[in-house]
């Protein structure tokens, strides 16, 4: 069973009639949340049209010019480079579900988010919320656990996460050493902290699609 459709089963056997539900996936840098969740939108869309969205973390990177301001541009990625307050209001809005949301969107060509690139319409009644931090108990994060009804961790081995977090840099033009050096100088250091700092999830999905509640 795909781990789309192990999602898509769990959010209509708990969604209630009419009732807005938030879905959050959470995973390391390069577990497959983005894959995950546009697979459960394309499925749950062909079921129902305009029945699901997407909320994606990534829509709010703090843009480079703050981030070489604050000197932290070197470590892009990790919690503190996201304006997770503004994360927040938005999910309140959206969890609220009484008027259209525009929302940024990250544009990974661009290398910076596009303010109102999309838009959660009242209809959508499923929304589904992607990213890394999404179950921190840091200050600022913890707080975006009250607005989720199901929780999902993608569970992916580091030796998985470091060879395909080698790739997308090397798709992104760098060169093997410099990407290897890229991965292991934040992203790893980013994954350890999704590990080890995460708030405990609803459902755990495996690679093999295996799953624990």
């Amino acid at each position: 069973m795909e781990v789309s459709e192990i999602i898509g089963r769990a959010v209509l056997e708990r969604k209630k009639p009419g009732d807005r539900f938030i879905v959050a996936i959470v995973g390391a840098p390069g577990a497959g949340k983005t894959t995950i969740a546009g697979e459960l939108y394309a499925a749950l869309n062909e079921k129902s049209a305009g029945s699901a969205a997407i909320l994606s973390m990534d829509g709010f990177h703090l843009d480079n010019s703050v981030l070489e301001a604050r000197g932290i541009l070197d470590i892009k990625g990790a919690p503190q480079t996201f304006d997770a307050s503004g994360f927040a209001a938005t999910l309140q809005r959206v969890r609220t579900g009484n008027q259209n949301v525009a929302i940024p969107v990250f544009d990974r060509q661009m290398d910076m988010a596009r303010a109102g690139a999309s838009v959660i319409e009242v209809a959508a009644e499923i929304i589904i919320v992607e990213g890394n931090y999404l179950f921190l108990e840091r200050a600022q994060w913890a707080q975006l656990a009250l607005y989720y009804d199901l929780k999902i961790f993608i569970d992916v081995p580091m030796s998985t996460l470091e060879d395909r977090l080698v790739k997308r840099w090397i798709s992104h033009g760098f060169n093997p050493v410099a990407a290897k050096e890229r991965v292991q100088k934040n992203d790893l250091i980013n994954a350890e902290i999704v590990l080890q700092e995460s708030l405990p999830a609803d459902i755990v999905i495996s690679p093999l699609n295996s799953y624990q509640s």
